[in-house]
């Protein structure tokens, strides 16, 4: 049946005009019959001749009032009910016709069998109709995806109108959490517990479920969304509120469950007055501004309007990006900042100068380090240089500039490192805090503040675990107990800039992160989330995945990765002004004696002499502790430190941090 529906509807507009005539043709002779037989109780009628005559004037001249109240234009497919209106006129018509050939040539027709016909004719052609509207529909929607809408309020209703516009959804039910709409009707659908689910998918088909509660809270929406990971379902969501409210986004856009939404928590207000107070009418800097973190935080810098907003990036591509991202925002927040894009590492000790300098930066947010433990395992004098050395002149050129306030991004993998890309933040911390305690700065607030990873980061296992999952899968995860804090790139940006000024100098704030995440949990609950079922194979190559299932494999842990992250070396953290602000009491080192293992540690960078890089990080105060052999690409353990001839050669470049 669905191949000669399919085939009606391939047909040219013209064709299907001409059929709707042939098939009211037949239908208009049929009505007439059928009411002098309800009439006349009988077909005796059939025998006489003049009983035909009433046809011959009727049939046109109905078809005629059809083609001249536009009846024949509408599309079949989407006829609605405002169409009855029409065939009821269009039926008047015809019965006063009727009616009136009846009389003016005394046919044999009883009176009442014009209001009977017209009555048939206004059923017959209206059912036909939308008989083949719904006969389309059904024909179509049997190729559709059968969807459930959780939540049957305003934005339920506006949901299930955009649905009968697609080709690739067919609503089915509503399911709501209020007892109160439980067992009514919305739009023609059912209203359902979230307790029938099961019955639901099962008795009904439903395979998708569109979440449209843009009003609820993060931690309600986590709620939901744990009680349907269980299921076999595929869970998308229309936008949150305020993007609706804010003309970001439309009820009409319906997007996948990101992992952001299961695992983010409700923010806590921010407190105003922190906020702005590093911000607001002074000149701010973001290091890595095309970054996860920088550019976040380089939006929400723009909100609090700056009088200049200085985008530090050495990626081409990235500074371009969020340049013209903050431009169109300016538009839209009708906010008057001066945007200075400057493309350049936060190595060049001159062009971090000539930076600071030229714009008179008041607040840096440096977020600018390398974020891949395994690359930086690989590539260890680099990584040592970005992260420390690029902190250092970042640093020294801000006290020696004027600026008001350092606010270092740090990492969980600071605390009891167990590899470079860790020792080397927790180096870089360690210089901050000397440096705030320097007698020699004047008046340059310097802080630290040290969170876990962000959700969506490109340091993030999520956009991996994203990708693979679309394509088919397997999803790897190194190890079964691995654990890591997660928390969402716009919450720790504020975060970041109202711990930056609560500072005093030298304190190390760690953020609230939560409970830890079990990585093997988060990868199967992403694919729940895309309607597939988590199987753990034990054996990738043997083992495959059946239909509506994917794999999850163990690889082993990268070179320098640990299985559990921590956020604070000692146990006394101290509360701020701020519930999820913690300030940490962590050992110091005088100036002098980091200045000169600092310089060690820069010819030993030069020189690429990997076991003298590690061996001075784990002697400094970092609680650095190597659990894996050096992987580092260039290392050939026959690299020798010529410590003379490198201070004659380098003396300048080697103080980067004076004492």
């Amino acid at each position: 049946m669905n191949r000669y529906v399919f085939r009606l509807l391939s047909m040219s507009r013209g064709k299907k005009r001409v059929l709707q005539v042939a098939v009211d043709l037949l239908l208009l002779p049929m009505m007439f019959i059928l009411a002098m037989w309800l009439k006349l109780d009988g077909f005796g009628f059939l025998r006489d001749p003049q009983i035909w005559l009433v046809l011959i004037p009727v049939l046109p001249v109905t078809i005629f009032a059809f083609v001249r109240l536009g009846f024949y234009r509408a599309v079949l497919r989407y006829i609605a009910g405002r169409a009855l209106i029409t065939i009821l006129v269009g039926s008047m018509i015809s019965a006063v016709t009727m009616t009136v050939v009846v009389q003016m040539a005394d046919l044999p027709v009883p009176g009442a069998v014009p209001l009977i016909y017209m009555l048939l004719t206004f059923l017959s052609i209206g059912g036909v109709r939308f008989g083949f509207r719904e006969l389309v529909n059904y024909a179509q929607n049997r190729r559709k995806e059968r969807v459930a809408i959780y939540g049957a309020g305003a934005a339920g209703r506006q949901l299930l109108q955009v649905l009968h516009q697609r080709s690739d959804y067919v609503p089915v039910v509503f399911i709501d959490d209020s007892p109160q709409a439980q067992g009514t009707h919305v739009g023609g659908l059912m209203v359902y517990s979230p307790l029938q689910i099961e019955s639901l998918i099962r008795n009904n088909g439903i395979n998708v479920v569109l979440l449209a509660i843009p009003s609820a809270s993060k931690s309600r929406r986590n709620e939901i969304l744990k009680s349907l990971e269980s299921h076999p379902l595929l869970i998308q969501t229309v936008p949150g509120l305020d993007d609706i409210m804010t003309g970001k986004a439309s009820i009409d856009q319906i997007n996948d469950i990101s992992i952001e939404d299961l695992l983010g928590r409700d923010p806590v207000p921010p407190q105003r007055e922190l906020l702005g107070a590093n911000i607001t009418g002074k000149v701010v800097m973001v290091t890595g501004a095309g970054g996860s973190i920088g550019s976040e935080l380089c939006r929400q810098i723009l909100r609090l309007k700056p009088k200049r907003l200085v985008l530090y990036e050495i990626s081409e591509l990235a500074l371009y990006t969020i340049e013209q991202e903050l431009t169109t925002m300016q538009a839209v927040l009708r906010a008057n900042v001066a945007l200075s894009p400057v493309l350049g590492c936060i190595k060049s000790a001159r062009l971090v100068d000539r930076t600071l300098r030229h714009f008179e930066v008041e607040t840096v947010y440096h977020a600018a380090a390398y974020k891949h433990v395994p690359l930086v395992e690989h590539n260890i004098a680099e990584g040592v240089r970005n992260i420390v050395f690029g902190t250092a002149t970042l640093a020294e050129a801000a006290i020696a500039a004027g600026v008001k306030s350092f606010i270092l991004i740090s990492s969980d993998k600071s605390v009891r490192p167990t590899n470079i890309m860790g020792a080397s933040k927790r180096l870089a911390e360690l210089v901050c805090q000397s440096l705030a305690d320097a007698p020699r700065n004047p008046g340059t607030t310097i802080s630290m503040v040290r969170f876990g990873n962000v959700l969506g980061s490109s340091g993030s296992v999520i956009p991996l675990f994203r990708r693979q999952i679309e394509a088919g899968g397997p999803i790897t995860v190194t190890h079964p107990k691995i654990t890591r804090f997660f928390m969402t790139i716009p919450e720790a940006a504020q975060l970041v800039i109202q711990a930056g000024a609560m500072a005093q100098g030298g304190e190390v704030f760690v953020l609230d992160m939560g409970d830890p995440v079990l990585i093997t949990e988060l990868a199967a609950k992403m694919a729940r989330l895309h309607g597939l079922k988590p199987i753990i194979f034990t054996d990738p190559v043997a083992e495959k995945p059946g239909k509506g299932e994917i794999g999850i494999v163990f690889t082993k842990l990268r070179p320098g990765e640990k299985l559990h992250e921590e956020l604070l070396i000692g146990n006394d953290p101290k509360p701020t002004s701020h519930p999820r602000i913690m300030s940490a009491t962590e050992c110091r080192q005088p100036l002098d004696e980091l200045s000169a293992a600092l310089m060690q540690l820069a010819l030993a960078c030069d020189c690429n002499d990997v076991e003298r890089i590690r061996k001075i990080m784990i002697d400094q105060q970092t609680a650095y502790q190597p659990t894996s052999e050096i992987f580092d690409q260039f290392w050939t353990g026959e690299d020798e430190l010529d410590v003379t001839a490198e201070k004659a050669r380098d003396q300048r470049r080697l103080t980067l941090v004076r004492g």
